[in-house]
């Protein structure tokens, strides 16, 4: 007798992923921003709340796509949060291009091309820089400082991270220059 309640089961499981299989996916890939390995993982989830929860296919409603859209659903949202609630992990090659933070020599090498860059500004522009970036001033405070106006101290500084950025590889210069401002 339990053999044929397993048959039954098995055929109605059977029957559940291919009438709802399909459509469920098609939601879960929308919830997973197209990912399909992540939606194939909660449709496989989803369709194991299913067989453990027989009285499911009990239930007052003619179809069991509502319930299984709800499981899905909120599968997909604790599957994001769980993932929201870890650091993310890094690979062993931005490791291994990581210079290693005890060695010094890095940040003495790094320490020189900044001085040997900015050196091959223009005087005006290593005097907004050196104001902002190396004393710590405001944009208004370096006006003050250089007794010119603050938006010729935000415009030398845009254009001397330009330079510096041409000078120094990898560095990465502010698209605006209100976003140099402080």
């Amino acid at each position: 007798m339990a053999t044929a309640t397993a048959t039954t089961d098995d055929r109605a499981m059977a029957e559940l992923q291919r009438e709802h299989g399909p459509a469920l996916l098609s939601f879960l890939l929308g919830l997973t921003y197209g990912d399909q390995q992540r939606a194939e993982d909660l449709l496989q989830e989803t369709l194991v709340r299913a067989w453990q929860h027989p009285e499911a296919f009990d239930g007052p409603y003619e179809s069991m796509r509502p319930w299984l859209f709800t499981v899905g659903r909120r599968l997909a949202i604790d599957a994001r949060r769980s993932r929201m609630a870890r650091p993310t992990e890094i690979g062993d090659g931005v490791l291994a291009a990581t210079p290693d933070p005890a060695d010094i020599t890095e940040s003495a090498v790094a320490a020189l091309d900044v001085r040997a860059a900015v050196g091959s500004l223009s005087p005006e522009h290593r005097a907004v820089l050196v104001q902002i970036y190396f004393q710590g001033l405001s944009v208004n405070e370096a006006a003050q400082a250089l007794g010119i106006p603050a938006g010729t101290v935000k415009s030398r500084s845009y254009y001397g991270l330009r330079a510096l950025a041409r000078c120094l590889p990898g560095y990465s210069r502010p698209t605006s220059p209100a976003a140099v401002g402080r």
